[in-house]
């Protein structure tokens, strides 16, 4: 393991957590795709797990009291149900699937979100993106596009969205952080990865909730927007690559 990539890698998730603060998502969306860059997917994403965890666990105590609980409740158990089949692809797909993976997901949801697709807000759909969701987040990393598109569809501001988003983040990549471990896909080199990332990630927080703060409730959906196709692009680059 070079400088390089721990410096890219701290680099990486800076500007992935100031993405969260942003938009409430997009940490994996920023960081996947860019650590699949320079490493294979698949440790890209476990990299990208243990530094999401990290995160949300701070993200999301400090938001914990704006947080739509029973909305929330409903996507993390829906998510358990779904990790175990992406766990599955993630050891079973070669890096070229889960690339076009990732690509594919990233862009379909972008698509839907531009064409002001709503779901529906009940607790069945909110059972449903969980699952999809957990399903997402072990094997491609990226849990948030799927709840992002739900939520999008409630009445729940700016604010109450993204707290939501932090602590059903939290439940999620806690379990599937065990998942990992259970698996053997953790080691030292990726605990250092992580570390290096993780170091970078309170001050991308600052700088994103400083922007966040500026933002208007009713520009942020284009903002939402635009952290997705971002990601698709991104997405695409890497498997152009």
């Amino acid at each position: 393991m070079s400088a390089d990539v721990l410096v890219w890698t701290a680099v990486v998730c800076f500007v992935a957590a100031a993405a969260q603060a942003v938009t409430g998502f997009g940490f994996a969306l920023v960081a996947v795709p860019a650590l699949a860059a320079v490493t294979d997917p698949v440790r890209a994403v476990v990299v990208a797990t243990l530094v999401g965890l990290a995160l949300t666990t701070v993200s999301g105590a400090r938001e914990r009291a704006h947080v739509a609980v029973a909305p929330a409740s409903r996507m993390v158990l829906g998510g358990l149900l779904g990790m175990p089949l992406g766990l599955v692809l993630l050891l079973r797909a070669d890096e070229a699937v889960l690339r076009l993976l990732i690509c594919a997901v990233v862009c379909l949801l972008a698509a839907l979100l531009a064409l002001r697709v709503r779901l529906p807000a009940g607790p069945g759909a909110q059972w449903g993106a969980g699952a999809v969701s957990g399903a997402m987040l072990t094997s491609t990393g990226l849990n948030g596009p799927p709840l992002v598109l739900l939520l999008q569809s409630t009445t729940l501001g700016p604010l109450r969205t993204r707290a939501t988003l932090q602590v059903t983040f939290w439940c999620q990549e806690l379990v599937a952080v065990g998942a990992l471990l259970a698996v053997g896909r953790v080691d030292l080199e990726l605990c250092v990865l992580a570390a290096a990332g993780a170091l970078a990630c309170p001050v991308g927080w600052r700088v994103g909730d400083a922007v966040f703060a500026r933002i208007p409730e009713a520009r942020f959906r284009p903002v939402v927007l635009v952290g997705l196709v971002a990601g698709a692009v991104a997405s695409g680059l890497t498997v152009a690559l």
